[in-house]
C-alpha cells in the first residue's frame, strides 16, 4: 500500500473510530438509562400509591395538628408538603426543599396536578385533596433518585474511561504502524547512506512497495552504479598504472638495442664493422625505431579510446567497394612468411564507417593472425553482408555458434590455423597489456599488447562488436560485426 493512501487510511481511522466509539457508547449508556428508568418508574410508582393511600385523608390538613401518619412517611429519600386549599403550607418535612414561610400562588398551585414529573435528582408529584367533592388542600411529594443518579454517575465515569482507553489504543496502535511503516524504514535508510557515504558494507534488505521502498530501491541502484563506477575508476587507475609500467619495460628493449647499435656505428668503432654489417645495423636501428614508433601510437589510441567524451567521426561509403579496398594488400605479408592466405568478400549496401579505424582493426587482426599462423598454414580474410553465404572453411566450432550470424550488417572475419587459446587465454583476449603467448614468441615480435582492446574498442564506438572463437589445436577466428545503415536495408 502506498504511503498517501495509508496516511489517508490512518487519518480516517484517527477521525472515525473514536466518533464511532463514543456514539456506541452513547447510545450503549442511553439504552441502560432507559431500561433503568422504566425499572425506577415502576418502583417510584408502587412507592407513590402507598404514600398517596395516606395522604388523601382530608383530616391532614386541618391546621395546627399532629400528623403521624405523615411523620412515618418521610425519610431521606422522601420528602412531603401540605398545603391548604389556598396554597399556604401547612406541614413539611424538608424546610431545605420546602421552607416553612413557603406558598404557592394560584398558578403554581394547579399546575402539573397529578403528574410525576421527572428530574434527574428527583421524582415531583402534586394532588389536590377532596372531602365530599369540597377542595381541602394539596399534597406535593418529592422523592429522590439518588440510588439511580449514583448508577449513572458510575456508568458514565466507566464510559468516559472506555472511551480513553479505545482513544489511547487506537492512538497508540497509530504510532506504532507509523514507527514501524515510516520512522524505522527511514532510520534504517539514513543509517545505510552514512554507511555507504563511509565506505562501510551495506546489506540489502525487502524495500517494499510504496514510497519509501522506491526511495530505497534507488538508493540501492544508485549505490550499486557509485560502486561500479568506482571500481571501475580504480580499476582504469590500475590498466593505467599497469600500462605505464609495461609500455615503459618494453620501451627499453628497443631503445636499448638502438643505443647498442648506434654505439657500434659510432665514428671510434665503424672502421671495425663491414659494410654489410654497417648496413644490418642501420636496418636493425630503424626496426626497433618503427616498434617504438607502433608501440606509442598505440598508446595514443587506447588512451584516446579511453575517454567516454571521444566520438569517433563516422562516413557512409559503399560496403562493397570499402571493403574490397579493406581486404586488399596483405598478400605480399602473407607470401613473406609462407602462409597461404584466403580472401572471401560479398558486401552488399551502405555502411557508416571510420575508414582510418576500420583499417587499425584489419591490420591488428591481421598482424595477430600472421604472428600466430606457421609457415604453410591459411589464413582466412573476409567480409560478408548478413544473407550472405558464410566462407566454407570458416571452422566447425565457429559455426556451431551461429547465433552470431543473426543481426544485420557486416561481418568481417579473420581465421588463421594457428595453436589456438585455451579458456583462460581466451577470457583475457581483450584485457589491455595480455599477452598470453609472451613467452613462446619470438624475441622482438610481440607487441605492447593494445591491439585487441583497441579493436574492441573501435568497434564498439561504430555501434558494433568484436568476438573471438579458439580452440586448442585448430586455431583462433575472430569476427568484427558492423550495423547496416538504414539506407543500405533494403
Amino acid at each position: 500500500m502506498k504511503i498517501k493512501t495509508w496516511l489517508l487510511l490512518s487519518y480516517f481511522i484517527v477521525m472515525f473510530l473514536p466518533l464511532t466509539a463514543a456514539y456506541l457508547l452513547f447510545a450503549w449508556i442511553n439504552v441502560y438509562h432507559t431500561d433503568l428508568d422504566v425499572e425506577e418508574y415502576v418502583k417510584t410508582t408502587r412507592q407513590l400509591n402507598k404514600i398517596v393511600s395516606v395522604l388523601d385523608n382530608p383530616e391532614l390538613y386541618r391546621p395546627n395538628i399532629e400528623r403521624p401518619p405523615v411523620d412515618e412517611l418521610v425519610g431521606p429519600q422522601v420528602a412531603i408538603a401540605l398545603y391548604n386549599r389556598d396554597g399556604l403550607l401547612l406541614y413539611t418535612s424538608d424546610p431545605v426543599q420546602f421552607p416553612s414561610h413557603h406558598a404557592l400562588a394560584r398558578e403554581q398551585l394547579y399546575a402539573d396536578l397529578y403528574d410525576l414529573r421527572q428530574g434527574f435528582h428527583t421524582y415531583s408529584y402534586k394532588q389536590p385533596v377532596f372531602q365530599e367533592h369540597a377542595l381541602v388542600g394539596f399534597f406535593e411529594l418529592r422523592l429522590s433518585r439518588d440510588e439511580w443518579a449514583k448508577g449513572v454517575a458510575q456508568r458514565t465515569r466507566w464510559v468516559i474511561a472506555f472511551f480513553v482507553a479505545i482513544f489511547l489504543l487506537i492512538y497508540l496502535a497509530v504510532v506504532y504502524f507509523v514507527n514501524r511503516k515510516l520512522n524505522r524504514r527511514l532510520k534504517r535508510l539514513m543509517e545505510q547512506m552514512t554507511a555507504f557515504a563511509r565506505q562501510e558494507p551495506v546489506v540489502e534488505l525487502p524495500a517494499g512497495n510504496d514510497e519509501i521502498g522506491d526511495l530505497t530501491r534507488h538508493f540501492y541502484g544508485m549505490r550499486r552504479q557509485i560502486e561500479e563506477a568506482r571500481e571501475k575508476i580504480a580499476k582504469q587507475q590500475q590498466e593505467k598504472e599497469f600500462l605505464i609500467a609495461s609500455i615503459s619495460h618494453d620501451l627499453k628493449t628497443p631503445l636499448t638495442s638502438i643505443r647498442a647499435y648506434a654505439e657500434l656505428l659510432s665514428l671510434q668503432k665503424r672502421d671495425r664493422l663491414s659494410a654489410e654489417e654497417q648496413e644490418e645495423y642501420l636496418r636493425i636501428i630503424a626496426e626497433k625505431a618503427d616498434d617504438m614508433k607502433q608501440m606509442l601510437d598505440d598508446l595514443t589510441v587506447f588512451t584516446l579510446f579511453q575517454s567516454p567524451s571521444y566520438e569517433m567521426d563516422l562516413v557512409e561509403v559503399d560496403g562493397g567497394e570499402f571493403f574490397d579496398m579493406l581486404l586488399s594488400g596483405y598478400e605480399p605479408m602473407c607470401r613473406e612468411k609462407n602462409i597461404h592466405l584466403h580472401v572471401h568478400c560479398r558486401v552488399t549496401g551502405n555502411i557508416r564507417v571510420n575508414p582510418r579505424q576500420m583499417m587499425r582493426v584489419t591490420d591488428n587482426l591481421m598482424s595477430n593472425a600472421i604472428r600466430h599462423t606457421k609457415p604453410a598454414a591459411n589464413i582466412l580474410l573476409a567480409a560478408v553482408s548478413s544473407g550472405q553465404p558464410l566462407p566454407q572453411s570458416l571452422f566447425s566450432f565457429v559455426m556451431e555458434q551461429a547465433e552470431w550470424f543473426r543481426d544485420d550488417g557486416v561481418y568481417l572475419i579473420v581465421q588463421n590455423e594457428g595453436e589456438g587459446m585455451d579458456e583462460v587465454q581466451l577470457s583475457r583476449a581483450f584485457e589491455p597489456l595480455y599477452q598470453g603467448d609472451r613467452a613462446r614468441s619470438k624475441k622482438g615480435e610481440q607487441g605492447a599488447g593494445l591491439g585487441l582492446s583497441i579493436t574492441r574498442q573501435i568497434m564498439e564506438k561504430h555501434g558494433g562488436t568484436v568476438h573471438i572463437f579458439s580452440r586448442k589445436g585448430s586455431g583462433t577466428c575472430a569476427i568484427c560485426f558492423l550495423p547496416m545503415t538504414n539506407s543500405g536495408r533494403e
